[in-house]
Order: C-alpha cells, then sequence, then structure tokens
C-alpha cells in the first residue's frame, strides 16, 4: 500500500451520480491536483433532484439549487469545468445512453485519468452503494473501456466532431479493495468547504467535519502514513 503517484497526470475527469458524491469521495485529491497545475473537470450525471431535506423547498428548485451548490463546491477546489448529464435521480440505468453520453465528455476532456464511483456494491459501506453511484459506475467503466477510445462506439460521437481517446488510469471511489491513497491533509479544509456548499443537503452541517475526518484518518492509517495524517483511497486501474 503506497500514495499515489501523479506523473505524467496532465488532467483529470471525475464522474458522479449526484452533487456532492465528488465531494464526499475525492474533493481533497482535487485540490491537490489543481494546487499542482492538473486539469480537474467534473461530470454530474444526475442534478440531484431527489434530494434535499426541507419540505419547504419546492421540489422543482432543487435540481437548479442542487447545481449551483456544486459549481460553488467545484471552485472551492479549482474546478470550473463542470458538466450536468441531466438524468432523473434515483432511476438511474447503466444504459446505452448514458455510456455514450460519458463517453462524449471523456472525448472532450481527453482525461490521463478518470475517477468514478464503484460499479460494486460494497457490503461493509452499503451507503456508499446508492443504486445509482452503481449505475454510474458502471455506465463510466464501459466508456473508458471500450467506448470512448473505440471509434466504432457510438458513430453519432464521430460525427459530432468528437474523436477516440485512451484514458490510461481508472480510479474507482468508495472501492472495497484499495491500492493508491493520497495525503489531504493540507487540502482538508478546502474539502471541507467544499462540502459545505450542499446546504440543501446538510441539515447537520456543525456535524460533517468530525465525521470525515475521522473517516480520512482511518484511510491514512490503512495507506501506513504517519499518525495525525489524512488521507482518501482509491482502487486504481491500468487502462492502457
Amino acid at each position: 500500500m503506497t500514495s499515489s503517484t501523479d506523473d505524467g497526470v496532465g488532467s483529470v475527469l471525475v464522474v458522479c451520480a449526484h452533487p456532492d458524491d465528488v465531494d464526499f469521495g475525492v474533493a481533497g485529491s482535487v485540490a491537490k491536483w489543481t494546487a499542482s497545475g492538473i486539469d480537474v473537470s467534473y461530470c454530474v450525471v444526475t442534478n440531484g433532484d431527489a434530494g434535499g431535506f426541507d419540505p419547504s423547498v419546492p421540489r422543482s428548485d432543487i435540481a437548479a439549487i442542487r447545481q449551483a451548490e456544486q459549481r460553488a463546491a467545484a471552485a472551492t477546489v479549482g474546478v470550473h469545468d463542470v458538466t450536468f448529464l441531466g438524468y432523473p435521480d434515483g432511476r438511474l440505468l447503466s444504459s446505452i445512453e448514458l455510456r455514450r453520453d460519458i463517453s462524449r465528455v471523456i472525448r472532450r476532456v481527453r482525461p490521463d485519468r478518470v475517477v468514478s464511483p464503484s460499479p460494486d456494491r460494497n457490503w461493509e459501506r452499503i451507503y456508499a452503494s446508492h443504486p445509482d453511484h452503481l449505475a454510474a459506475g458502471e455506465a463510466t467503466v464501459a466508456a473508458v473501456y471500450p467506448d470512448a477510445r473505440n471509434p466504432f462506439a457510438h458513430p453519432e460521437l464521430l460525427e459530432e466532431g468528437y474523436e477516440p481517446h485512451t484514458v490510461g488510469q481508472l480510479w474507482i471511489m468508495a472501492a472495497s479493495t484499495r491500492n493508491a491513497y493520497v495525503d489531504v491533509t493540507d487540502t482538508f479544509d478546502k474539502k471541507i468547504a467544499a462540502l459545505r456548499c450542499h446546504v440543501s443537503q446538510m441539515p447537520d452541517p456543525d456535524g460533517v467535519e468530525d465525521r470525515i475526518r475521522g473517516w480520512l484518518t482511518a484511510v491514512a492509517s490503512e495507506a501506513g502514513f504517519p499518525e495525525g495524517r489524512l488521507a482518501e483511497g482509491f482502487q486504481a486501474v491500468d487502462t492502457r
């Protein structure tokens, strides 16, 4: 178990199912990457329109609220390219259409690394395995290989001007098996600031810092980092 290396990585695309998923899963790493000059883009598959906790907020307003919250959170960690695919929250399927739409973003951004939800259910932490996360993960893995690199997959993308692109690395969030770790001790405050942008999802904003610190402390210990460090962990796959 070792810390990750970003040698040769100039751009990263993070795909997630809902607004705030990226901030729970990878925002500390994203802040570190952008500070080092790596370009990071987000692709959010749904608008999170089934989220929220306040019944006084009209349901018709939720999608716009959550988009605005995610854009603000992204800016907090140095990300300004945020794509929303607009699929229905809570009803996501790993469809051919979703694979095509994620492939389109991959071909536009042309990232060296894609960070994805896990397509596998995590029985040790069921909350990480929302059905939308699983569907987004399966579609993203299929988009990385083979769809985005195959000129004969989704021919309409070529017609739109999106040339094939081979992603070199796939990193899986909330994986049961982790082999790549990022020390986010110095960017923890930015991760928390990004999470606090999601006001519509946080009935207890004061409790979020302790909860996240506990998670990241455990991951850092798993990675063998010194006491007091914080880390985000992933399953890294070489897809070249």
